[in-house]
């Protein structure tokens, strides 16, 4: 029998200068490393709910949510459900979960240490890296 992964949520979110709004995480699993704003889905939301008050938490940013670009499982434990987003208001500052938040140009993602897997996820859904 195959454990039932944990729901979780991503939020891939690009400014009109091509930047890539990512945070640094401040616990396991890959404590350090940078990735898109996210985590899991509580009992009651939706996932875009989800995805949006992860963000919020996350960065201080408010964010309108669009539509789903991929589904990956992390670690045989998550289910991640990566949705696009664009901010609507709010300023951006580290909190909650995460060590730091900044917009990353497509240079800076890949100097910069990432969750494994990150980039290829982000290119297969269509991020310019």
């Amino acid at each position: 029998m195959v454990p039932d992964l944990l729901p979780c949520v991503g939020a891939v979110i690009v400014d009109q200068a091509g930047r890539l709004l990512l945070v640094q995480r401040a616990h396991p699993p890959s404590r350090g490393r940078w990735t898109v704003p996210g985590g899991r889905v509580e009992s009651g939301e939706t996932l875009p709910e989800a995805t949006a008050r992860e963000v919020a938490e996350e960065t201080g940013l408010t964010v309108s949510v669009g539509c789903l670009l991929a589904v990956v499982d992390i670690d045989g434990t998550y289910r991640v459900h990566d949705f696009a987003a664009t901010v609507t208001g709010g300023t951006l500052a580290p909190a909650d979960d995460a060590l730091d938040a900044r917009w990353c140009s497509p240079q800076e993602v890949l100097a910069i240490p990432t969750t494994p897997g990150l980039v290829v996820e982000l290119r297969r859904m269509g991020v310019p890296l």
